[in-house]
């Protein structure tokens, strides 16, 4: 919507031609685009050429107040202790987008921060006489000296197929996810709050169970499996379920043109019904419904 209203023109390096010498076209726009995204993951703290100089030079012209950065935090890393640290992430709270149960939301907000962005530039960013006749309704961007790659449409999506065993493999992979997940959530959980303890116990392949105690007393159970009589999907089951087949909620597999994604069976109000999960959002919708609880105790 940002660029179907002329708020924006955006560039990235993926926009580079053949021929065209990337470095300099990179230096074109770090040093003078007025809104900066830094795509915060792991591997971006882990490249040279993204921390040491694309960032390092975005901050330089943020601290100039000559552009705005804004961290877009879309992978867990830590970030905090980056020159940007600083600054106020998006999403809300710097919470990375692969963590959110519906990842729209997310680049919602993402969306929103760069249009506020936006207003704060009109507002107090000086225009260069330059620039005064161009279009109020652009951000006013100087003319490259580079040359224009050649125009092409961005509708390239073509519809994919999933097979069988893709939908079987990506069950399985979730699975593992989610077990990781819960493993570690419940040791962080422990080290967080002093009184609590997080137990997690593996029973088998296909089975793992969550236990949180408060000053030794048991205030939340629950056990995660997949396979069996119920046939394919991941079974989320309050309390010990060692054997049966009884579970609260449910997770399938299902796929649309693009990709394979997780859906609830709504059982529950904590788990993001009718929304397209992915294997972290899957993780979390099942994680709330064993923490929510304990967050709304007095």
């Amino acid at each position: 919507m940002l660029k179907r209203q002329g708020v924006i023109d955006t560039w990235h390096d993926r926009r580079i031609g053949a021929g065209q010498e990337i470095d300099a076209a990179i230096d074109n726009h770090i040093n003078s685009d007025e809104i900066i995204l830094l795509l915060v993951s792991p591997d971006f703290i882990a490249s040279d050429y993204c921390y040491n100089i694309e960032m390092a030079r975005a901050m330089e012209r943020h601290a100039a107040k000559e552009a705005i950065v804004i961290p877009v935090i879309l992978r867990a890393c830590d970030w905090h202790h980056a020159p940007f640290g600083k600054l106020l992430a998006t999403p809300e709270d710097g919470k990375p987008v692969t963590l959110w149960p519906d990842r729209d939301v997310a680049f919602l907000q993402v969306a929103q921060a760069v249009r506020k962005a936006v207003e704060r530039c009109r507002k107090d960013v000086p225009i260069p006489a330059s620039q005064i006749a161009r279009s109020a309704t652009a951000i006013p961007q100087p003319p490259s000296p580079l040359p224009a790659t050649s125009p092409r449409s961005s509708n390239l999506r073509i519809a994919k197929s999933f097979t069988q065993r893709d939908k079987d493999q990506f069950l399985l992979d979730t699975f593992e996810y989610i077990a990781r997940y819960f493993e570690n959530s419940l040791q962080e959980l422990q080290a967080r709050n002093p009184g609590y303890e997080g137990v997690y116990r593996r029973i088998d392949a296909n089975r793992f169970s969550a236990v949180i105690y408060k000053d030794g007393r048991d205030v939340a159970r629950g056990t995660v499996f997949t396979g069996g009589q119920l046939g394919a999907g991941i079974y989320y089951s309050q309390g010990d379920s060692l054997a049966g087949n009884s579970y609260n909620e449910s997770l399938s597999v299902n796929a649309d043109d693009q990709t394979l994604y997780l859906k609830t069976l709504g059982m529950s109000h904590f788990s993001g019904h009718d929304q397209k999960l992915s294997q972290e959002g899957a993780a979390e919708a099942l994680w709330g419904i064993v923490i929510t609880p304990l967050q709304r105790e007095r």
